[in-house]
């Protein structure tokens, strides 16, 4: 695993909301540059950008029409190239966001597919033999071109299926990842990763990364497919790092994955902890962290107690933090994501609280999640600093709130948000305990009961994470010793007899 990886902090990127500098209401690679001081100065040393790719954005640029070249509203493939070297002088390491299971319909790969002549790209997708033939468990697209076929589609209409073959073959029409064509899927691929890690880029974060080979139940097929681009890996790029967007560690770690993001989708129990009726972290005190912490559990017995479980404070698929959420509450969130193992990822705007808008119509593709994609709120000059295109050209519509979070506002406040999370992004990296690889161990997490409570380890070195959201006092029994209060928001826990006694609203960090 690369080394940098062992204490690395993500600050996720939508590049579309971030900085706009050409007046154009959408944000561009200059406007990343720009800010990468400001990234750099809250304690983050590596970014994810969301897919950055040329696209007719009918999904946010999760249909990719060319892998290697850039669209043009961000700039160009310089101005990218330009971004890794500002951000590697700044000691900021950056991923790319990989989109492997589909393109446009726009890609030139798809357009030679849809021909009736066979050619180099007719087994490049899912297809089935015949229009009136719909793939298995999947939705398609038929009737679109003179080839006798419908082809598969992975989500939006505008995004079918690139072909790596099928473990379990049910129909004369689906290929194994061995033959032909599946193999010259993924070498094209390999081709797009080997493109971008010599341009500067230092990984990718992999989008549905557990979804490649289909009819796979078990994960075996797309697991072996992997540890191909694995040994791609080491033999050429062995710094290169690669995390997956699959939701089973023990699956994506065995595929050669370094790092796996917890889904909010699925079995992770994620969203019992922001996003649901009554979130652990809400001070209402209702919430219940017991199902989240035993399939944490679980998940990390399976990988081998690695820990290199990416939790993020949220991303541009789900609501923002701050719709559920008080800037207090979001603290001893804070406390939480910045403790636990693996690298946490920052979604842009959640470190000062930037709230979900309301009431928007969708843009790309964008539907209910067009709300957490908002503009950066930088301060309080024209659309916040954002961009100085007219208010009506901004690629979202701003959180035009009176008291809308802004970068500049939380800067001058001395308890806000921001400054919370700097302080414990420096609390993390002073403490190799709280890194990626340091081990966990659950010492209380009932179920509906607060406070949750789990210690970190590496080496020698111990510490004790204490959280509390809810607005009342807790206790709960433990052998653990005193020990010296590294960081407290909120009351600090103390020890009295054998039990630890936990203000409400509060999360400490004490080493034992």
């Amino acid at each position: 695993m690369p080394k940098w990886l062992d204490n690395a902090v993500f600050y996720e990127i939508y590049p579309q909301s971030f900085q706009d500098t050409n007046a154009d209401g959408i944000g561009d690679f200059q406007g990343i540059i720009r800010r990468l001081d400001y990234i750099r100065e809250l304690g983050c040393n590596a970014i994810w950008i969301n897919p950055c790719f040329l696209s007719p954005f009918g999904d946010a640029g999760y249909d990719v029409a060319d892998y290697d070249t850039v669209a043009p509203r961000y700039g160009t493939n310089e101005d990218l190239k330009q971004l890794f070297a500002e951000a590697h002088s700044r000691g900021i390491h950056v991923l790319l966001d990989l989109v492997p299971g589909h393109t446009s319909v726009e890609h030139k790969w798809f357009l030679e597919s849809m021909k009736a002549e066979k050619n180099q790209y007719t087994d490049r997708y899912i297809w089935t033999d015949n229009v009136w033939e719909a793939p298995e468990n999947m939705g398609c697209l038929r009737g679109i071109s003179p080839r006798d076929g419908a082809v598969a589609l992975n989500f939006f209409s505008m995004q079918p299926a690139l072909n790596y073959g099928y473990y379990k073959i049910t129909r004369p029409w689906q290929q194994s990842p061995e033959d032909e064509g599946p193999r010259a899927t993924l070498n094209a691929m390999l081709d797009v990763i080997r493109f971008w890690l010599s341009m500067g880029c230092d990984g990718f974060r992999v989008d549905m990364a557990g979804s490649l080979v289909k009819n796979d139940e078990e994960g075996k097929g797309t697991i072996a497919l992997w540890q191909k681009v694995r040994t791609f890996l080491d033999r050429e790029f062995p710094e290169a790092a690669f995390v997956s967007e699959w939701g089973e560690p023990d699956k994506s770690l065995q595929g050669g994955f370094h790092m796996d993001f917890l889904l909010h989708f699925g079995p992770s129990r994620y969203n019992d902890l922001f996003r649901c009726e009554h979130p652990f972290f809400s001070s209402e005190g209702r919430g219940d962290v017991s199902a989240f912490v035993k399939k944490y559990r679980e998940n990390y017995d399976k990988s081998e107690k690695k820990g290199l479980i990416c939790i993020p404070s949220g991303n541009h698929d789900m609501d923002r933090l701050a719709r559920l959420l008080s800037p207090d509450e979001m603290k001893l969130a804070f406390g939480f994501l910045l403790s636990m193992p693996g690298a946490p990822f920052i979604y842009y705007g959640d470190e000062i609280g930037m709230r979900y808008v309301e009431g928007l119509s969708s843009v790309e593709g964008g539907y209910n999640r067009t709300g957490s994609r908002s503009p950066m709120q930088w301060d309080n000059t024209a659309n916040a600093g954002f961009s100085s295109a007219p208010a009506e050209k901004l690629y979202i519509k701003m959180d035009d709130a009176p008291d809308r979070p802004t970068v500049e506002a939380q800067l001058t406040a001395e308890n806000s948000l921001y400054h919370e999370v700097k302080k414990l992004i420096a609390i993390r990296q002073a403490h190799p305990a709280l890194q990626s690889r340091g081990e966990i161990e659950f010492v209380h997490a009932e179920e509906n009961a607060y406070p949750l409570a789990y210690l970190r380890s590496a080496d020698s070195e111990r510490i004790l994470i204490i959280v509390n959201p809810a607005s009342r006092a807790e206790s709960f029994e433990s052998v653990l010793p005193e020990g010296e209060l590294l960081y407290s928001c909120g009351a600090p826990a103390k020890k009295e007899g054998s039990a630890w006694m936990v203000p409400p609203c509060s999360v400490s960090f004490i080493k034992l």
